[in-house]
């Protein structure tokens, strides 16, 4: 029994890890789009 809650709580973590990388990828991805619109946005005034 303790060996399956260690092993869960390892799963766990992990994909609370990879979540967290996923978001922060995104958020970046996110950024980037805006700093294009906003150039764009700049250069047809």
């Amino acid at each position: 029994m303790t060996r399956l809650l260690i092993t869960l709580a390892v799963l766990a973590s992990v994909l609370g890890l990879s979540a967290c990388n996923t978001i922060e990828g995104m958020g970046k991805d996110i950024a980037k789009a805006g700093d294009k619109i906003e150039e764009t946005a700049k250069k047809s005034k």
